[in-house]
C-alpha cells in the first residue's frame, strides 16, 4: 500500500485543530476540554485527567507504558523491553524465543537499564528561559539556551529519584518543566515468544489486519526491595470494546514534524530520510548476513535487525510523504498564506525575518552534516560506553551550564545507569558492528579528511575495530565503575584500547557537534521562537504542539478505513491468527499457542485499529475507554500512519493496538499465567485446582 498525502486543512497545525477530527498529541494542561465535549457530548473531569496521567509512565529509552495494578505492574510492548528480555538471556537460555513468565516474585529478574518515568508535575517556565536569551547572537544563542535549562532542571531535581527535563514546545513559543518520578529498579514478570510478540514479521509490520500478541508486563520495585505500592494504577474494561466506542491513548510521541518551515521540509525530502534510508538499508544488509554465521550469532544480533528494519520502514514513510507533489504544495501554500499575514501587519511583519533565519540554516547544514558524522557514525555499545566515559571526565568539571547537555548534574542517574548496568556484550559483534560502521565512516565523511587521516593511519577498519574490541575492559561494569568514580584523572590515565579509540576522534566530533549547534541550532531556535510569538497571534493558542516524548493524549474511536474500495474491517480475532499461521517464519505461530487451540474462544477480539493519532514513541501507550479502564495496548500504526511526522489524515491514519480481551485470554488459557490474569482482573483467574 502507499501512503497517502494528508489534505493541507489537517496538516497544517497553524490553524486551529479541526473539532470534527480525531486529530492532536494533546499535553495534559492543554486538553481541548470543550472541543471534545463537542463531538463526544462529555469531557474529561481533571481527576480523570491527573490519575490517567500519573498511571501512564515512559520507558526512558523511546517507549510508553502503564501502572495497571496497586504493586507497580507495568504495561508495555514485548519489542519496548526486548532489551531487558534480550539482556537476561543466554545461548541455553533464549527468554526471546522462548518467552518468560514468573511464576512469583521471587523468579522476576531485574531489568539492567530501563528507568520508568511518572509525570508528576508540569510547569511554565517560559519567561524565565525566553528572557536569558533576549538580543543574544545566533551563534551563542543556543549556549545561553542549554545553560538556562540547565540551571532550571537543577534546580528541580531535588535528588537522584526525581529527574526534570525543560521541553521545548511549537519550536520554541513555550517552555515547560517536566518533573518526574523516577524508577530504575524495574523487573520483568512476563513476555511472550517473539514469534506471536512480532507475528508476520517485516511483511505485516505496519499493516493491517494484524494479529500480534506485543506485550510485556515488568515491575516497579521500591528501596527496600519489595514491589512498590502505586496509588494510582489503571484498572481493566469490564467489558470488550467493540467498533465504535471511543479510545483514549495515554503515551509519549517521540516527535513530529508539523510545523516545519518549507526549507526545514526540502532538507529532510533531500538530504535527511534519503540518507537515512541508505544508511540503513546497509546496516540490514549487513546484520542479515552476520546472523547467517551461527544461532548464537543470529541471537544477539536479532533486536538490531528489528530496530533497523523497523526505522527503514519508517523513515521510508516520511520519506513518500514528502515526496508527494500534492502535499508538498500544500505545505508551501499554508506558509505562504502565513507569512502573507505576517506582512501584511506592521505589528508581526517583525517576524518575517525568521523564515530567512530558518531557510539560511538549513543551508548551512547541508555543508556541515557530512563532517556531523564525526559525532554520530559510530555506534556500537562498547563504542558508546567509553565515549560516555571519555566525555563525562572531560565534562564533569565545567560548571553545571556549561556542560554538554547530556552529563549535566539532571542526567547523571541515567548515565551512572547505563554505564554500571550488567549486560552481556558480544566481543565477536561488536567487532564486527564496529568494523562496519568505521567503514561507512571513512566513505560518509571522505578519505582525505584531516580527522579520517587522524583516525585511521595506515590500519583498516577490521584491524582498527579487532584491536579496540580485543584490548578492551569495558564489557565488565566493575571496570566501567572503578573509572567513572576515578573521575578524569583515572579515566585520563587509563590506556584501555577502547577508550584510546574514543579519544582518538572525539576532538574532532566535538568541533563538528560545535559548529552544527553554533551554526544550525542556535539560529533554527531562535527564528523557530520569533515563528511561534506570530503563529500564536495570527491563530492563536488552542493548538497542540509538534511531539518531543513528553506525555500527551489522544483521543478516536475503533474505526476501520477504505482501502482500494473495500472497508478494512477494525477489530481481528484469534481464528483470524490461526488461519494465518503457515508453520514457517513469520507466519508460524508458537507451540504454546497451537496447543492451545481448543482452549481459547476463537471469536477472542485480537488486535483493534483506532482513529487516534500516534507516532514513534506511544509504542506500549495503555488504551482507555472514558471511564479509564483499560481497552487495549497500542503496539504500532497502519502503513498511512508513516506519513504521520508531518500530518494527520482521519480518514487513513489508523493506531493499532492489542485488545485487552486477547492479552487476558492468552494470559489465562495459553500461558497459565493465573496470578497476572488475577492481578489485573482480580477474582477471574482459575482458583487453584481448577483447569
Amino acid at each position: 500500500m502507499r501512503t497517502r498525502a494528508p489534505t493541507a486543512a489537517v496538516l497544517l497545525c497553524l490553524v486551529s485543530a479541526t473539532a470534527q477530527a480525531d486529530e492532536g498529541m494533546w499535553p495534559y494542561n492543554n486538553f481541548p476540554a470543550e472541543t471534545f465535549k463537542k463531538k463526544y457530548g462529555f469531557a474529561p473531569t481533571q481527576e480523570w485527567l491527573d490519575h490517567l496521567r500519573l498511571s501512564s509512565v515512559r520507558i526512558a529509552g523511546g517507549c510508553s507504558a502503564s501502572v495497571v495494578s496497586p504493586d507497580g505492574l507495568v504495561m508495555t510492548n514485548h519489542h519496548c523491553a526486548h532489551s531487558c528480555i534480550e539482556q537476561r538471556s543466554t545461548a541455553k537460555k533464549d527468554l526471546i524465543k522462548a518467552g518468560f513468565f514468573a511464576k512469583t516474585t521471587a523468579d522476576e529478574l531485574k531489568c539492567p537499564e530501563i528507568e520508568l518515568n511518572q509525570l508528576v508535575e508540569i510547569r511554565d517556565v517560559t519567561k524565565e528561559v525566553q528572557d536569558a536569551t533576549k538580543g543574544v547572537s545566533d551563534d551563542k544563542f543556543n549556549d545561553v539556551q542549554k545553560a538556562t535549562l540547565s540551571k532550571i532542571e537543577k534546580e528541580c531535581a531535588t535528588s537522584d529519584e526525581v529527574r526534570c527535563d525543560v521541553v521545548s514546545l511549537y519550536q520554541g513559543g513555550r517552555f515547560d518543566l517536566y518533573k518526574y518520578q523516577r524508577f530504575q529498579d524495574v523487573r520483568v514478570v512476563f513476555a511472550p515468544e517473539l514469534d506471536i510478540a512480532f507475528f508476520g514479521g517485516d511483511p505485516d509490520n505496519f499493516n493491517f489486519p494484524r494479529y500480534d500478541l506485543d506485550v510485556s508486563f515488568l515491575r516497579i520495585y521500591g528501596k527496600d526491595g519489595k514491589p512498590a505500592k502505586m496509588p494510582h494504577y489503571l484498572k481493566w474494561s469490564t467489558a470488550n470494546a467493540r467498533e465504535g466506542d471511543l479510545a483514549f491513548v495515554s503515551g509519549n510521541p517521540g516527535g513530529t514534524s508539523r510545523l516545519l518551515t518549507q526549507a526545514q521540509l526540502e532538507y529532510d525530502r533531500d538530504i535527511r530520510w534519503p540518507v537515512a534510508i541508505a544508511r540503513r538499508s546497509e546496516l540490514r544488509g549487513f546484520l542479515t548476513q552476520y546472523a547467517k554465521k551461527s544461532p548464537e550469532a543470529e541471537r544477539v544480533s536479532k533486536k538490531w535487525l528489528f530496530y533497523v528494519e523497523n526505522s527503514l520502514k519508517a523513515f521510508k514513510g516520511r520519506q513518500q510523504a514528502l515526496a508527494d507533489r500534492g502535499f508538498f504544495k500544500s505545505r508551501v501554500d499554508a506558509e505562504k498564506s502565513f507569512r502573507a499575514k505576517v506582512d501584511a501587519d506592521p505589528k508581526l511583519k517583525q517576524y518575517s525575518v525568521a523564515w530567512d533565519g530558518i531557510s539560511a540554516a538549513m543551508d548551512r547544514m547541508r555543508v556541515l552534516r557530512h563532517d556531523y558524522d564525526l559525532e554520530i557514525g559510530i555506534r556500537t555499545e562498547l563504542f558508546g560506553l567509553a565515549r560516555e566515559l571519555v566525555r563525562y571526565g572531560d565534562e564533569i568539571g565545567k560548571p553545571n551550564g556549561e556542560r554538554l547537555r547530556e552529563f549535566t548534574d539532571g542526567k547523571l542517574p541515567a548515565l551512572k545507569q547505563s554505564l554500571f548496568a550488567e549486560v552481556p556484550l558480544d566481543s565477536d559483534f561488536e567487532t564486527a558492528s564496529l568494523a562496519f560502521s568505521l567503514t561507512k565512516l571513512r566513505e560518509d565523511v571522505g578519505v582525505d579528511h584531516p580527522a579520517i587521516k587522524r583516525l585511521f593511519g595506515q590500519k583498516s577498519p577490521d584491524e582498527i575495530a579487532a584491536a579496540a574490541v580485543k584490548g578492551s575492559k569495558l564489557k565488565d561494569p566493575r571496570f566501567r565503575k572503578a573509572l567513572f568514580e576515578g573521575g578524569k584523572a583515572t579515566i585520563d590515565a587509563s590506556q584501555d584500547s577502547m577508550l584510546v579509540l574514543a579519544r582518538a576522534i572525539d576532538a574532532d566530533a566535538r568541533l563538528a557537534r560545535k559548529k552544527v549547534e553554533d551554526e544550525v541550532d542556535g539560529a533554527v531556535k531562535k527564528n523557530g521562537e520569533l515563528l511561534a510569538k506570530a503563529m500564536f497571534q495570527v491563530y492563536g493558542t488552542s493548538t497542540y504542539p509538534d511531539a518531543t516524548f513528553t506525555l500527551r493524549l489522544a483521543y478516536g474511536t475503533i474505526d476501520g478505513w477504505l482501502e482500494k474500495g473495500q472497508k478494512v474491517a477494525p477489530v481481528t480475532t484469534f481464528a483470524g491468527a490461526y488461519e494465518r499461521h503457515t508453520g514457517r517464519e513469520p507466519f508460524a505461530l508458537p507451540k504454546s499457542w497451537l496447543d492451545a487451540k481448543a482452549k481459547v474462544d476463537p471469536q477472542t477480539p485480537f488486535d483493534i485499529a483506532t482513529t487516534d493519532d500516534i507516532i514513534g514513541g506511544n509504542s506500549g501507550s495503555p488504551m482507555v475507554n472514558k471511564d479509564g479502564e483499560v481497552i487495549g495496548l497500542v503496539f504500532d500504526g497502519n502503513i498511512h500512519s508513516l506519513g504521520g511526522d508531518y500530518g494527520f489524515d482521519e480518514k487513513l491514519n489508523r493506531c493499532v493496538a492489542v485488545h485487552s480481551a486477547a492479552l487476558i485470554e492468552a494470559l489465562d488459557k495459553i500461558y497459565g499465567a493465573h496470578r497476572l490474569v488475577d492481578e489485573l482482573k482480580p477474582g477471574t483467574a482459575p482458583k487453584a485446582g481448577q483447569p
